[in-house]
């Protein structure tokens, strides 16, 4: 009996599964059945359809040839194949070639109202563009057009043996790295014509009485008002120096604005806002031959300019003598310095190798008073105290310390005060301008740190942690925060942030203000100074520019 179920089961599917029934269960597309789709915007243009041929279905399932009298439709489907072909398309379906009619009627539209080129247009205007004044850039020459090579073998000719030339046996020196020679340097201006001289307007601003008192520290809504009216515009902008900016400083001089930029290859720029000798009052030098990363003004004597760099060399630039004299030199490894006396006489200059070297600016010759090791791997930063000169503080491979001079010994030095808590290597430490109550600190860690050294205890205690982006990478120059020298509780330091700023804080970690400027600043400055008695504030960009905010 199941048998015969099944067979009764199976006779019923196949009779289902006839031409008659079949036709009828057939799923058909619903594609042709549904409106083109059209853009908001496209034109109502009526697009030819392609017809469809009829096809019939005979009772054993085959289909049925087209009568004759269907020829002009043939003959349509002929031509609107050729149509197709001719647009370029291929032969494609009613759909697909809706489609991309659709596609050509909306691009005509927008190019009919010029919206592509407004768009282009609107991205030019809203790109800034880097200043033009400063140093103009160097025209490339024109290289000589040679004929193409050809192979022997094309020219049928048999190879010649060749001999290698023999291998040097010197080691190879670079150009660029080639140290100037010891002894004082002229101060010959490489941005203009061989023989011109120091315009005679440069003495006369680097020899003003700047010896005005500064202004009395303002309260934070007094100085943060101050700070929102400091503005940067197209003119205080300029190509100081023509590579990357390693540093820079104002001079103290009130009347203008003259600044100072030490480059990657040792050129130290002048720039005097406003003026009109050089390049758009730029005036160029090359006192060193690597990067100058350390350069002050002295405050005794404000026609010099003191500039240290890689190479070995620390120089004093003597407007009035028109010279770079020599102060200090080794053979390469220089890092920084700083002033420890109020006339500027005695400095402490650091290097890669760990050591401290106290100068005597009085003693003939360039040379140390003495070389003390303090780490055994680096020293980066030092700076001195404002008031008790004796003090130094120093940031060293991973740790802030302070010394002592008078107590200072060749190895193994005991620090007066450690300043603990830095996990990566330190960009700078200073200490704060007036007192000397705090010192602040950046870290590779991405913090800023602040501490107390009121009281010069064996570890400082640590008072602000501020958390800021540090990672600038190899093209640019390490960020580190500085004092503003009118301002004992608050500082200065470049920003990696989009759009590009530079950021003021308070020691309590709160933000003042942040100089941003959408037409003029486009670029990560690294190197940031406030000047010592104006509302004034540069910095210096990886492309050897100088940007100036003042009020």
């Amino acid at each position: 009996m199941a048998t015969i179920r099944k067979k009764r089961e199976a006779a019923v599917v196949v009779k289902e599964m006839t031409p008659e029934n079949l036709e009828a269960t057939v799923r058909r597309s619903s594609r042709n059945a549904l409106a083109p789709k059209r853009l908001r915007y496209s034109p109502e243009v009526e697009t030819p359809k392609k017809k469809r041929k009829a096809k019939t279905v005979t009772e054993n399932g085959s289909q049925n040839k087209k009568p004759m009298d269907e020829k002009d439709d043939d003959d349509d489907d002929e031509n609107s194949d050729v149509e197709q072909a001719s647009n370029g398309y291929g032969v494609l379906s009613a759909y697909e070639l809706e489609r991309l009619e659709n596609i050509r009627q909306n691009q005509a539209f927008l190019s009919s109202i010029n919206l592509l080129q407004a768009t282009e247009e609107f991205k030019q205007l809203t790109r800034p563009k880097p200043s033009q004044r400063g140093l103009t850039r160097a025209h490339a020459a024109v290289k000589e057009v040679l004929p193409s090579r050809k192979s022997l073998r094309l020219q049928k000719k048999e190879a010649t043996i060749l001999e290698l030339p023999p291998e040097p046996t010197g080691t190879l020196i670079y150009e660029q790295s080639v140290k100037k020679s010891p002894g004082p340097l002229p101060m010959d201006l490489i941005n203009m014509e061989e023989g011109n001289k120091l315009p005679p307007q440069l003495l006369e601003l680097c020899s003003e009485d700047s010896k005005e008192e500064k202004k009395m520290q303002l309260n934070l809504k007094e100085y943060t008002s101050t700070l929102k009216n400091m503005k940067l515009n197209e003119d205080k902008v300029a190509k100081v120096v023509k590579d990357r900016i390693f540093s820079a400083a104002f001079h103290p001089c009130t009347s203008s604005l003259l600044m100072a930029a030490g480059d990657k290859w040792g050129k130290v720029g002048l720039w005097k806002l406003g003026g009109d000798w050089g390049d758009d009052g730029v005036l160029l030098f090359e006192p060193h031959t690597r990067p100058v990363s350390c350069m002050a003004f002295s405050t005794s004597h404000p026609t010099q300019l003191l500039s240290l760099s890689y190479d070995g060399s620390l120089r004093c630039m003597d407007v009035e003598k028109a010279v770079f004299d020599d102060v200090y030199d080794i053979e390469d490894g220089l890092k920084t310095f700083d002033f420890m006396s109020h006339d500027c006489s005695t400095l402490v200059v650091g290097n890669f190798y760990g050591d401290v070297a106290i100068v005597d600016r009085r003693t003939p010759g360039n040379s140390h008073e003495s070389l003390h090791t303090l780490d055994p791997k680096t020293v980066r930063c030092v700076s001195v105290h404002p008031l008790q000169k004796q003090y130094f503080v120093v940031a060293e491979s991973k740790v802030v310390s302070i010394y002592d001079s008078r107590r200072l010994k060749k190895t193994k030095s005991q620090a007066v005060s450690q300043l603990h808590g830095h996990s990566l290597s330190i960009t700078g430490a200073y200490f704060s301008p007036c007192t000397g109550n705090r010192v602040l600190t950046s870290c590779m860690d991405n913090n800023i740190r602040i501490y107390d050294t009121s009281a010069m205890t064996t570890k400082c205690p640590l008072l602000t942690t501020i958390r800021h982006y540090m990672q600038t990478g190899r093209w640019l120059t390490k960020l580190s925060a500085v004092w503003d020298p009118k301002q004992e509780d608050c500082f200065v330091v470049g920003s990696m942030m989009k759009p590009r700023r530079v950021q003021v804080f308070h020691e309590s970690g709160r933000p003042q203000h942040s100089f941003m400027d959408s037409e003029n600043l486009s670029t990560v400055l690294s190197v940031t100074a406030f000047h010592p008695t104006r509302n004034a504030l540069l910095g210096g960009s990886a492309s050897g520019r100088i940007h100036v905010f003042s009020d």
